[in-house]
């Protein structure tokens, strides 16, 4: 059986009752949950669970709808489902049924019935994955015996006890001159006519001997191999007698090589090949492109060449191994050779990077289909030693003569396209064009200027003041580094956080970032003033192992009381591994700094994270701010995060406060934190000591 922790999803429009249920289950595995039924079946994908809880009356969507999508999915159908309902009658039970519901939970929930009731299902998808699993390795097992046989070098031919052929690989059929059909059955003397290389005298078959002296035994030395058709090879090879579990003698089989050749073979491949997936190589590639190029000026059509790069592979390679990597690079290869087809080159051109190298095409549309085909055939799951992964590409598409005039310029322009491909949402292709010419030519000025920033510590902090709604008195801020030029002008965060974060240099700005601000309520302290600052932290960061350290070292260093500092992280940055986050999150509080969920609602939300999560704070989105005076879904979505917030005993904090409306709406459903342009926009840090140290003053007085 594994160890992989089991997942349940549970789904009901009563937050009160999600955490009941959350409760009965949370030691039975992962529990995913959401009181938006709309939200139910993209979560569902997303996560895969191996049992759904099910409320069925719920708005927008109710349980039966949600079960009919799921029965519906192939992939999701046979998942089980257990009905959380409180009705008894008989007909809702017999539609339960008939959709493929497995058992009921009838509310008020009985928590032990509930958790008796689902670890009893989990118990069952446990041992059917595990039955699943044997049938796939032994099935896996006999496919990869199969694939390896046909695929090595080498011929192989098996005999059984009588010396006739039950088995022949395509290298052994091009040598003998025989194929499958032709040798089943025939005896070996005759399939494979081996005689001295010298003197042309017969040559008995090793495999024979090895039948007869029942151990392995190697070829004379020597030996030629003739084929039926009169072609002669200089072979050599090893022969082994085949034994059954019993220990009973079934027969033998030969392994040989033409060696006159091999070695020729051999070394040109590896000049010309990737050696790990066996496809042309970076230099192969290249003297292609420029025959392709060469040869579409005189037939008059276009090349098309598509950089393709495998995303957040550095991740998975890094954090899995590189025998997993190695693992998943070789079946991304298999999957774009389906794509591609026999006519056109794929060849390996970097670590987790292939390309397509397309000729004599009309128009882009035949780089536009394979680009999706190569994307379609890499969505499908992966399956490496018993886990699946999901894997995306990014792909860059460069043509000429349209975009290029070399095959350098080709490649350079396919990578640019392949950036962009990358840096604006990823599982996507891009074609090259002027205008992402001077988009990396943009990137690659922004980036040096970070760079240049960062080494001479000259990122600047501004400070959004948070407000307390009743006295309308600043109470702290929240920072936000600014990028500034060498004009003076700011290069907006949206710009230099994405690629700090994409090169990696995002724990630098980070650690720099704390650092000053740390300074400032150092400053802040000396004065007599004190006020607590929020620090926004990056999912990169967080999954940093060393972070909790680093952000040790720099509250010693400012010598700052650490309850003046906060730490800002996102939804998106506690989906990664629960305990590793559980545990640098606790890590961090045991700093003595308090730690807030910023945006909450945005991500992929689970009720679980704010009871599990050493968190003190919630920061609710602008988005829902921002709408509720004329949305009221939003208004409803903020109510109930003020709600939640209170029963579990979190602070609050409104982001994007820009009307009276919104101040009014906030302070009478119990929010009385905020910060949004109706009181103060983000200030340099002077402007925002005056106001600080003013308001401070005035009070005072």
């Amino acid at each position: 059986m594994d160890d992989v922790k089991q997942k349940v999803f549970i789904v009901d429009d009563e937050p009160a009752n999600v955490l009941i249920i959350e409760t009965a289950v949370e030691t039975l595995g992962t529990v995913i949950s959401t009181s938006e039924s709309h939200r139910a079946i993209k979560l569902i994908e997303q996560h895969r669970p191996d049992v759904i809880l099910l409320d069925i009356n719920m708005p927008q969507l109710t349980g039966f709808d949600i079960c009919t999508i799921l029965k519906s999915d192939p992939s999701l159908k046979d998942t089980p489902v257990i009905f959380i309902t409180s009705f008894n009658d008989a007909e809702n039970e017999r539609k339960a049924l008939q959709l493929g519901a497995i058992d009921f939970i009838s509310k008020p929930v009985d928590v032990e019935l509930c958790r008796t009731r689902v670890k009893n299902q989990l118990l069952i998808q446990k041992q059917k994955r595990e039955v699943a699993r044997v049938n796939k390795k032994v099935s896996e097992e006999k496919e990869r015996l199969d694939i390896t046989l046909k695929s090595i070098a080498d011929g192989v031919v098996a005999i059984d006890v009588k010396g006739e052929v039950n088995y022949i690989n395509p290298v052994a059929q091009r040598l003998t001159g025989f194929s499958e059909a032709e040798a089943t059955g025939v005896h070996i003397d005759k399939v494979m006519q081996l005689a001295d290389a010298t003197t042309s005298e017969p040559l008995a078959n090793p495999a024979l001997f090895a039948l007869k002296l029942k151990h392995p035994v190697g070829m004379a030395y020597n030996a030629k191999l003739i084929s039926q058709h009169g072609k002669e090879f200089r072979v050599e090879d090893t022969a082994s007698p085949i034994y059954d579990d019993g220990g009973e003698l079934k027969g033998a089989v030969i392994v040989f090589q033409d060696v006159s050749v091999a070695m020729a073979v051999q070394m040109t491949h590896l000049t010309n090949h990737d050696q790990l997936t066996g496809l042309p190589n970076r230099l192969l590639l290249h003297d292609r492109l420029v025959q392709s190029i060469n040869r579409s000026r005189v037939v008059n059509k276009s090349v098309a060449l598509l950089l393709i790069d495998i995303d957040n592979f550095k991740y998975l390679n890094d954090g899995l191994g590189h025998e997993i990597g190695d693992a998943i690079i070789t079946s991304v290869a298999s999957r774009l050779q389906q794509a591609c087809g026999t006519s056109i080159t794929l060849a390996r051109v970097g670590g987790d990077e292939f390309a397509c190298l397309l000729v004599d095409i009309d128009s882009s549309f035949s780089a536009e289909s394979t680009a999706m085909a190569c994307l379609q055939h890499v969505r499908e799951p992966i399956h490496v030693a018993g886990h699946q992964h999901q894997v995306t590409l990014s792909i860059g598409i460069s043509l000429y003569p349209q975009d290029a005039s070399s095959a350098e310029e080709m490649m350079r322009h396919a990578d640019s396209a392949m950036y962009s491909s990358k840096s604006t949402g990823k599982d996507k292709f891009s074609f090259f064009s002027k205008d992402l010419h001077f988009a990396m030519q943009s990137r690659i000025k922004t980036e040096a200027k970070l760079r240049k920033a960062i080494k001479e510590n000259a990122l600047t902090l501004f400070y959004q003041p948070k407000y307390d709604l009743n006295t309308m008195q600043i109470i702290g801020a929240e920072c936000l580094v600014r990028l500034i030029d060498a004009d003076g002008s700011v290069i907006p965060p949206d710009e230099f956080i994405p690629l700090a974060e994409e090169t990696g240099l995002i724990h630098e700005l980070g650690a720099q970032v704390m650092r000053k601000a740390c300074d400032f309520i150092r400053s802040s302290e000396r004065e007599g003033r004190p006020i607590k600052l929020a620090v926004n932290v990056s999912a990169q960061q967080i999954a940093n192992q060393a972070f909790a350290d680093e952000v040790e070292d720099i509250i010693r260093a400012s010598e700052i009381d650490p309850s003046l500092l906060e730490l800002e992280v996102t939804e998106s940055a506690l989906m990664a591994d629960f305990e590793e986050i559980k545990d640098m999150l606790t890590a961090l509080k045991r700093l003595g700094l308090s730690l807030a969920l910023d945006d909450f609602g945005t991500g992929y939300s689970s009720l679980s994270y704010l009871r599990r999560f050493p968190l003190q704070v919630l920061k609710i989105d602008k988005s829902f701010v921002q709408d509720m005076d004329t949305d009221s879904q939003a208004f409803d979505i903020v109510n109930a995060i003020v709600r939640l917030a209170l029963s579990l005993n979190l602070a609050l904090v409104a982001e994007g406060i820009e009307t009276e409306q919104h101040l009014t709406a906030l302070k009478e459903l119990g929010c009385f934190t905020g910060q949004g342009y109706l009181m103060c926009r983000p200030l340099a840090e002077n402007a925002f000591l005056r106001k600080y140290l003013s308001e401070q003053s005035s009070t005072t007085v």
